[in-house]
């Protein structure tokens, strides 16, 4: 019963992981300012 615990506990915290490398390991903040900046001046357009 433990094992299975700490296994389930293991893939969790792997999950968490990718999660967090995907969302942090992206764009940098000056491609994502002008991603925004280009979707706000699209968005003004129509």
């Amino acid at each position: 019963m433990l094992l299975i615990l700490l296994e389930a506990l293991g893939a969790g915290l792997i999950l968490v992981a990718i999660v967090w490398w995907t969302m942090f390991s992206g764009r940098s903040e000056a491609e994502h300012e002008k991603a925004s900046e280009a979707a706000k001046r699209e968005d003004s357009n129509n």
